[in-house]
């Protein structure tokens, strides 16, 4: 069936038909770049989170050697 084929009624169901495709992929699109812009402030805090985790290992290890030959 062609555009031509179709009843007024029938042209107006396929047109909110792909105004609600149109909305959901609008929506699907959001989402996705909601998700993208957290991953993106997660990986950009990435490195600092592991440099406080290492920096509180030397910390503890620098402590435990004081300790352990100054008796501190």
């Amino acid at each position: 069936m062609s555009d031509l084929d179709m009843t007024a009624a029938e042209q107006a169901l396929a047109d909110d038909r792909m105004r609600a495709e149109i909305a959901k992929l609008i929506s699907e699109a959001s989402k996705l770049n909601a998700e993208t812009s957290r991953i993106y402030t997660e990986s950009r805090w990435y490195p600092i989170a592991v440099g406080t985790g290492f920096a509180g290992v030397l910390l503890t290890a620098g402590v435990a050697m004081a300790k352990l030959f100054f008796g501190a």
